[in-house]
């Protein structure tokens, strides 16, 4: 509400941030998003149709979802009304609703943007079901977060989820080149520097238009170096949620890197997850998972070594731990690899649940007792010591159970040696007829 002073215009008006100036006025000028906006997109056909489906758009901060709604109901002739998943409860929506059901008899439709929707809990997001449903509202939603973890299967059911992109460099210095226009003045930075700025926005289009006018406003008398714009602005994390998708994503790539003997793409994501303030011990744990199931057999010291490493950045916390870390993913990376053992423990699983409780063959049961004595525990068992070859070949399955092969080496690193023991005992077993 207005003050006296307002309504007597004597407040003097305060400019707008400039990233509210240059907001897009129509979705042809929107930047880096032409595979939904563009003239075969989904969205662009939407527009063009002026027939709009309920959907979410997912993407980053800064990659324009509130432009793209406000635009799209302007495109499509819709009432545009926003809410707030962080300000607004039940009451609002109930308002928001009955306004959208009154102007729908008018024969208005209504676009309801809810921004941050993943914010809203289960109940309140089933709450739009009807309304969806009924087509009393056309539900645009927004969220950084991914849909499939934050939002109710049955509302992701009655949306299209469409993907934002983070904003490439040549999307983010079009921004730069449209805010010098509107100021009439180029910004003061050096090539290099320049480079720089966008490359600090980290794919965030509203982000570069206010450090941008930051500069503009401290007008330097020369252009900026690099070192100079980082005096001036201060770099700001890389978007990196430890509790939401970005966390699974960048551990997944470092693991899937480590997978594929990369070293070189495996300390970046190790860089990038501890630039962003991950847990170094979440990480160490996930070394240790690596060794075990990537290289396994292969090369038995990386699991010792993950684990050492594990104990190292726990005496010596940050950042000389962190050296550790780095120096057991190259080992990791480069390491020989082999899942053998990982799969012929998840096939020895599966038979065990298969098998249920069969008991062990009598010549290698316990026989602490006369009577299991007399029963046959231990009956015929034969010391593998006391072979010639130090193997018995034995059959070590139940009886009701025919052998199984579980453990199949691929014969990488030091499993190779282990391939060639395992293969001249199969031969004996043949022999012996165990």
């Amino acid at each position: 509400m207005a003050d006296l002073f307002e309504a007597a215009g004597l407040t003097p008006a305060q400019p707008t941030p400039l990233a509210d100036r240059l907001r897009p006025q129509s979705l042809d000028e929107v930047v880096g998003q032409d595979h939904l906006l563009g003239p075969e997109g989904p969205i662009g056909r939407m527009a063009a149709a002026r027939r709009l489906s309920s959907m979410i758009l997912w993407g980053p901060p800064g990659t324009g979802k509130t432009t793209i709604a406000r635009l799209l109901a302007k495109a499509a002739g819709y009432e545009f009304q926003q809410l707030s998943a962080v300000f607004s409860g039940v009451a609002d929506l109930k308002k928001a609703f009955e306004a959208a059901r009154t102007r729908r008899r008018a024969g208005q439709a209504t676009l309801l943007f809810v921004d941050e929707i993943h914010r809203f809990n289960r109940a309140q997001q089933d709450g739009f079901l009807p309304f969806v449903e009924e087509g009393i509202v056309t539900l645009v939603g927004a969220t950084t977060e991914n849909p499939s973890f934050e939002l109710n299967g049955a509302l992701l059911s009655r949306c299209q989820v469409y993907v934002l992109k983070r904003l490439d460099d040549a999307a983010l210095e079009g921004l730069l080149a449209k805010a010098e226009a509107h100021e009439d003045r180029s910004l003061p930075l050096e090539a290099d520097a320049r480079q720089a700025l966008v490359n600090m926005a980290d794919g965030d289009g509203r982000y570069l238009l206010t450090l941008a006018e930051t500069l503009f406003n401290i007008a330097s008398a020369k252009p900026l170096t690099i070192a100079e714009l980082g005096q001036v602005l201060q770099k700001r994390s890389p978007a990196y949620d430890k509790d939401r998708e970005e966390h699974y994503n960048l551990i997944s790539a470092l693991h899937k890197s480590i997978r594929g003997s990369d070293p070189d793409a495996a300390l970046y994501w190790l860089a990038r997850m501890l630039a962003g303030g991950e847990d170094p011990m979440f990480v160490a744990r996930r070394l240790i998972r690596a060794a075990a199931e990537d290289i396994g057999a292969a090369d038995p010291m990386s699991l010792i070594l993950a684990n050492a490493a594990k104990e190292t950045y726990d005496f010596l916390g940050s950042p000389e731990g962190e050296i550790a870390l780095a120096q057991v993913v190259v080992h990791l990376a480069a390491a020989p690899k082999s899942n053998a053992v990982y799969k012929a423990f998840g096939a020895a699983m599966k038979a065990a649940k298969e098998t249920g409780s069969l008991m062990p063959p009598a010549h290698i049961r316990n026989a602490p007792t006369r009577l299991m004595k007399d029963l046959g525990y231990g009956k015929g068992y034969a010391y593998d010591h006391d072979t010639a070859e130090g193997f018995s070949g034995q059959n070590y399955f139940p009886d009701e159970m025919p052998r199984r092969t579980f453990y199949q080496p691929r014969g990488e690193g030091a499993e190779a040696r282990i391939k060639e023991r395992l293969d001249r005992w199969a031969a004996l077993r043949r022999e012996k007829g165990g």
